[in-house]
């Protein structure tokens, strides 16, 4: 007797949590084709593209610049892994769940972890940063830009001009940012950034692209200990991407090809829109949702300077956090609830990638409405969606 399994059928989700995004058609048609070896010669020419393309969406120069294959959070630990060993002074800044989990990896290492702290919704003000080196110095400054925990999105540049001065790399986390921000990595003279391929450019989780610039790659070179793991070690990931001077690639691991072609894809839209007008996209969706929470009376919880892409929502009295959203999911439409101190407080809910526009955003506010009428909530209904379409006309 044959053997019959029902087939994959998940159902069709608008995901305007913080990530994964929904991926752009032309990404998952990318994926469909041909699998070729992770070393042949036309596969290692689309890695070579790939990294070109990737370096335009990162702003810089960095030869070492790919999308490694994992997930973003394997790319945030590839920096602490690699940049500090045992002993050495790590000063983190942390503006919510993500930079503690920057700490915790950066722990692991044996490195002497110092914390700078603000509360979560605010940013670290960059002087903070001088003073805490003044004290005493440390290899690395390590911190969030786009902080996916609240909403919050901390300012770099400054922060990068003074650990330099005080000898210092600096480290950053771009999972959220990168794609619906700008992320100049040359201009504000970042050492090493890591993201993910889940948000803002929209193509499925499982890689996280990452640069190292030329202060980085030093650091690495003159480890006094081996890296302490072998998978995310760069000296053998390098030798499979290439270092920029010989054309022979080293065997590492077999790369995930479909995702590669994702990537490349993904990093392909990116440009053809051009970073500019994707950021202004992502900016004007903002502003759109922005004012159709208003019109619902909710607010915003981040306190500091806010992300275009991610939202992080309070929650209003007497409203039910995990029954709004399961309604939401009966409605095909996914957010997330908040993180640690946040659970049951808040909603985060992402403005990202293809979702970054109208159709999408009205989408959610009209089912948010319903839902939240609901529970009970009094408000205008249809003023949310009527006030996040005027921001499209203007």
């Amino acid at each position: 007797m044959t053997l019959r399994l029902p087939e994959l059928n998940p159902p069709v989700r608008l995901l305007m949590g913080p990530g994964p995004s929904n991926a752009d058609p032309r990404i998952l048609r990318a994926m469909s084709t041909p699998v070729i070896g992770h070393l042949d010669p036309a596969f290692l020419a689309i890695m070579d593209e790939t990294m070109s393309w990737l370096r335009e969406v990162y702003q810089t120069k960095n030869h070492h610049t790919v999308p490694m294959s994992a997930t973003g959070s394997a790319g945030i630990e590839s920096m602490m892994v690699n940049l500090l060993e045992p002993g050495d002074d790590v000063i983190v800044g942390i503006i919510g769940y993500f930079g503690q989990r920057i700490a915790e990896v950066a722990s692991r290492t044996g490195a002497n972890v110092r914390i700078i702290e603000a509360p979560f919704g605010e940013v670290i003000p960059p002087e903070r940063f001088e003073e805490e080196l003044r004290r005493k110095p440390a290899k690395l400054i390590a911190l969030v830009h786009a902080e996916t925990s609240t909403g919050a999105q901390q300012p770099v540049a400054e922060v990068a001009e003074i650990a330099h001065r005080y000898g210092a790399l600096i480290a950053l986390d771009c999972v959220t940012s990168l794609g619906g921000l700008p992320v100049k990595i040359d201009e504000w003279d970042i050492d090493a950034a890591a993201s993910c391929s889940q948000k803002c450019l929209g193509a499925p989780p499982g890689l996280s692209p990452v640069t190292y610039g030329p202060r980085a790659i030093e650091a690495v070179r003159k480890r006094s200990h081996k890296v302490q793991s072998w998978y995310l070690d760069l000296n053998l990931l390098f030798a499979y991407w290439g270092d920029g001077k010989a054309n022979n690639r080293v065997f590492h691991h077999t790369g995930p090809i479909s995702m590669i072609y994702a990537m490349r894809e993904a990093l392909r839209i990116v440009l053809e829109e051009g970073l500019e007008n994707r950021f202004e996209r992502h900016a004007k969706a903002s502003r759109a949702f922005d004012a159709g929470l208003e019109a619902m009376g909710l607010s915003l919880f981040t306190q500091g300077p806010r992300l275009p892409m991610l939202k992080v929502v309070n929650i209003p009295d007497g409203i039910n956090d995990a029954a709004l959203r399961q309604r939401l999911l009966e409605m095909n439409i996914e957010i997330s609830g908040g993180f640690g101190p946040l659970a049951g407080k808040t909603w985060r809910v992402g403005v990202m990638g293809v979702n970054a526009s109208m159709h999408p955003v009205v989408t959610l506010l009209g089912a948010m409405e319903q839902a939240l009428a609901e529970q009970g909530y009094r408000c205008d209904r249809g003023a949310a969606v009527a006030s996040a379409s005027a921001v499209y006309k203007i």
